[in-house]
């Protein structure tokens, strides 16, 4: 079982910064890929940022690409969202999620190959 806490969320004004973690216990999160998602009130869980458990595999969606960087610890068993340059519309819940997808290079976006999720935080950009 691997449990996830997210921790690093809050207010901030746009153009603001914040750095999410996701810790895990109980196992490493070495096998795993680990990705960040978010929900905005009324609005569908989407795809934030991936990473996959080799250098040179991360990932992000078209709106948060240049601003956003993802990295991991191994060492502190932690994954890390580096959220620059905040924006309104980056306002949300914030969920990381582990998995080890079969083709993760094809399916790093979809929340179903994720088999554990944190309770989420939230991050609020206001203008």
């Amino acid at each position: 079982q691997v449990q996830l806490v997210e921790s690093g969320g809050g207010l901030v004004q746009t153009g603001g910064s914040l750095r999410l973690s996701c810790a895990t216990s109980g196992r490493t999160f070495s096998p795993y890929a680990v990705a960040w998602f978010r929900q905005a009130p009324g609005k569908e869980r989407e795809f934030v940022a991936a990473i996959g458990w080799s250098a040179g595999t991360a990932k992000y969606a078209d709106s948060v690409k240049g601003r956003f960087t993802i990295s991991r610890d191994s060492v502190a068993n932690t994954v890390y969202l580096q959220m620059n340059s905040l924006k309104p519309e980056d306002t949300a819940v914030y969920y990381c999620a582990a998995g080890r997808p079969t083709y993760y290079s094809a399916s790093y976006y979809l929340p179903s190959v994720y088999d554990y999720w944190g309770q989420g935080t939230q991050v609020t950009a206001s203008s």
